[in-house]
């Protein structure tokens, strides 16, 4: 194998990467993956939220032959305090009826599923083998150098796919050191729950799911977030915050989980449930502003090794799986060409930028740096959400005039009037 060349070697058989060889070796190119798994999704995690016009875009109307879990109709939002939660919520049918909005899906079966399409198309997949280096010829990547004895690939293009702490672009010059500020660090856990026990508890229909995202006490304060996403027989439980938030405090990720398992608004959802698998990774938080360079001559970056995560809409798998798209198209018109030159593969920037990808990165581009400076935000904010909506919803003969000028008082106490606007007007620059 070490003296066949193909004219792409994908590393890394996430959706970005699986994406891309799909589209390739559908269009006749000769196309290897190589994954460090026992299969595609051995090792892939994710919270489990798919879209659907993104994959689709890959493999028109996939639901009706992937493995996915569940249709969501409902999105909830939770501002947790220690033992209340004020929820902004929606739930529509119209997300329950062909072609969806999105799904939940358990990567091991997702990714496995999509893999297998990928050999049909006649790509080659190569399980259980990491990739240590790119090889050069004339200053080009000409090809890999896995961890196989005589394991040397060759081909026209590589596309690194292989994660956020991607070691193929860091090997390229194009993937700098990750600080800790750019990287969050999750935990999640499968909790198998029977399927009429879910619809019970979340009022769902059969088949129909449901997602909730939380912030505030669950995070211990960190910038961060929580995550409940109902499967067919199982939930995904999860939480993140910053990797440089977990430095500071010393907080050990499994006691967040646990801390968010037991709050009074969780520990209901999940009782009676059997915990099946518990996984950690990290997802690239860093925004607009940590996207590192992305071609070179013989190689593009695709996915979470791009960072191409919009945390605040909950989108990863979908920014993946359009770069994935979007860099095979790059590479079939640069076998047009016959050029595969870092200025004919410039070519995939320009349609990165042209899409909703990289504008919707820009539109939050000082985000993080922002809730970093801003810690209130997921802790104090959640606080007085709680404490006013406790203040005004107690019924016991106070006067509701009254009530509402304590409720001004207790959020005035914490943040003044100028620190309110201030606040407000801030976020609105930020996130508008």
């Amino acid at each position: 194998m070490e003296e066949e060349k193909f004219d792409v070697i994908v590393v890394g058989a996430g959706p970005a990467g699986l994406a891309a060889a799909y589209i390739l070796a559908k269009s006749g190119l000769n196309v290897v993956v190589c994954e460090r798994g026992e299969y595609p999704g051995a090792k892939n995690v994710m919270g489990g939220v798919l879209y659907r016009h993104a994959t689709e875009q890959i493999v028109p109307e996939f639901w009706k032959e992937a493995p996915v879990e569940r249709v969501i109709v409902e999105q909830k939002i939770w501002m947790l305090d220690r033992e209340s939660a004020v929820t902004i919520s929606h739930k529509n049918a119209q997300f329950g009826v062909e072609p969806y909005n999105f799904f939940t899906v358990l990567r091991a079966k997702f990714d496995r599923w999509l893999g297998e399409k990928v050999e049909e198309a006649g790509a080659f997949v190569i399980p259980e083998t990491s990739v240590d280096d790119v090889i050069r010829k004339d200053g080009k990547v000409v090809g890999v150098r896995t961890g196989r004895e005589d394991g040397d690939l060759y081909a026209d293009v590589v596309i690194a796919a292989d994660g956020v702490n991607s070691l193929l672009s860091k090997k390229a010059g194009l993937h700098p050191e990750l600080p800790p500020q750019n990287v969050a660090l999750a935990v999640k856990e499968i909790i198998a729950l029977p399927s009429e026990k879910i619809e019970d508890r979340f009022n769902l229909e059969v088949g129909q799911g449901a997602t909730i995202e939380a912030i505030g006490d669950v995070t211990a304060g960190m910038m961060g977030t929580a995550f409940i996403y109902t499967n067919k027989e199982s939930l995904s439980v999860g939480v993140g915050a910053i990797l440089s938030e977990f430095i500071k405090k010393g907080i050990a990720p499994y006691d967040l989980l646990e801390h968010l398992k037991q709050h009074p608004m969780i520990r209901p959802l999940l009782a009676g449930g059997e915990s099946k698998e518990y996984m950690a990774h990290l997802i690239p938080e860093g925004g607009y502003k940590a996207i590192p360079k992305l071609y070179t001559d013989g190689m593009l970056v695709v996915g979470d090794a791009a960072m191409l995560v919009n945390s605040y809409h909950r989108e990863g798998s979908n920014l993946a799986m359009v770069s994935g798209r979007l860099a095979a198209e790059t590479v079939l018109k640069a076998k047009e060409k016959g050029d595969f030159s870092a200025q004919s593969l410039s070519m995939y920037q320009q349609l990165l930028e042209e899409s909703f990808v990289i504008k919707d990165l820009k539109k939050y581009k000082d985000a993080p740096h922002f809730f970093e400076s801003n810690p209130h935000f997921m802790s104090e904010y959640p606080r007085m959400a709680n404490e006013v909506a406790q203040m005004m919803m107690t019924v016991d003969g106070v006067p509701k005039k009254d009530r509402q000028k304590a409720a001004i008082k207790a959020v005035t106490s914490k943040r003044s009037y100028w620190q309110l606007a201030k606040d407000m007007y801030q976020l609105w620059r930020v996130m508008g």
